[in-house]
């Protein structure tokens, strides 16, 4: 069957019929790395409590905690053989310590996001994230914000199978279709799908995840369209793990595998997952490594959200 390319679809029938027409079996994308921003100065910002309902403004945040927990999880992931850069934080944009949702790459390329709120706009501007992408590693650059009217926070709205070059968008506040069509163009992706969340629900990496190109986790609940979770246990028979919302609202899903067998998770989300959940994860193959996070996910976002990848 012939390849589909630069399709945008918007209801569970398109996308089935669409990813039909995907090469059945694509090489894998391991990554080259990851690049991390380090908790400096960091804060939980009072901009983003809005559309936020994960974070926490209640309690005081300890630096020296934080700081650690960051430096931790950059050491387990190197202890999986991926090389990790990290990058100072800046005392102006306290939310930098969630790279992922303002850098993203495919090979060869860096897209930067074009951000809902004002103080994260900001991140896009740090000359020395984009020079070693662009001067270091020789990658191209692609402004989302340049794109009119574009809302789009890349790997937190959006959860990419890079294996079948497939974007699943979130549609909310962080992301609009202007968005979806500025980041179809800019990755190239042989398809998108993009579908509403709930109203309390911000990023879809909260809710989802792709682990190692193969296995899902996904929150049912967390979709408008109930046949949405449906669609994707078609599209992924069988490796489709269903979390509750105790389980999503402890951040058991902002996980990210980092080889095709070690998946990064926080002890937050490793508690919060259900035995049931975990012996699953672990039949597929995947090793869990749990982080102390619980610091930094005061600020509405866990493990999977402060790691960049590097393609």
């Amino acid at each position: 069957m012939p390849w589909v390319t630069h399709l945008i679809v918007s209801t569970p029938a398109q996308f089935l019929e669409a990813i039909r027409q995907l090469p059945p079996d694509p090489p894998p994308r391991p990554l080259r790395g990851v690049f991390m921003i380090e908790p400096d100065h960091f804060s939980v910002s009072t901009e983003t409590t809005s559309d936020n309902v994960y974070m926490d403004t209640a309690s005081q945040v300890d630096h020296e905690r934080a700081l650690a927990q960051h430096r931790e999880l950059a050491r387990v992931i190197n202890a999986c053989g991926v090389p990790v850069v990290r990058f100072p934080g800046n005392a102006h944009t306290p939310d930098d310590v969630f790279p992922n949702n303002v850098f993203a790459t495919t090979p060869g390329r860096l897209v930067l996001g074009a951000m809902c709120h004002p103080l994260r706009q900001q991140e896009t501007q740090r000359n020395d994230i984009r020079q070693f992408f662009t001067d270091l590693l020789g990658y191209a650059q692609h402004d989302l914000s340049q794109s009119p009217g574009a809302v789009c926070e890349l790997t937190g709205s959006s959860v990419i199978d890079r294996r079948r070059n497939i974007n699943y968008c979130g549609m909310s506040q962080r992301l609009n279709p202007a968005g979806v069509e500025a980041m179809h163009q800019a990755f190239g992706f042989a398809l998108s799908w993009q579908f509403e969340l709930q109203p309390d629900e911000y990023h879809l990496n909260v809710v989802m995840t792709i682990l190692a190109d193969r296995d899902m986790i996904l929150c049912p609940t967390a979709f408008i369209d109930n046949e949405v979770p449906k669609a994707f246990a078609q599209a992924y028979p069988d490796r489709v793990i269903e979390i509750s919302p105790e389980e999503k609202n402890g951040f058991a899903g902002n996980c990210l595998a980092v080889t095709s067998k070690d998946v990064i998770i926080s002890t937050t989300g490793l508690q919060a997952l259900s035995a049931a959940s975990r012996r699953k994860l672990e039949d597929r193959g995947l090793q869990l490594h749990a982080v102390d996070f619980d610091e930094i996910e005061k600020a509405g976002g866990s493990v999977r959200c402060s790691i960049g990848e590097i393609y």
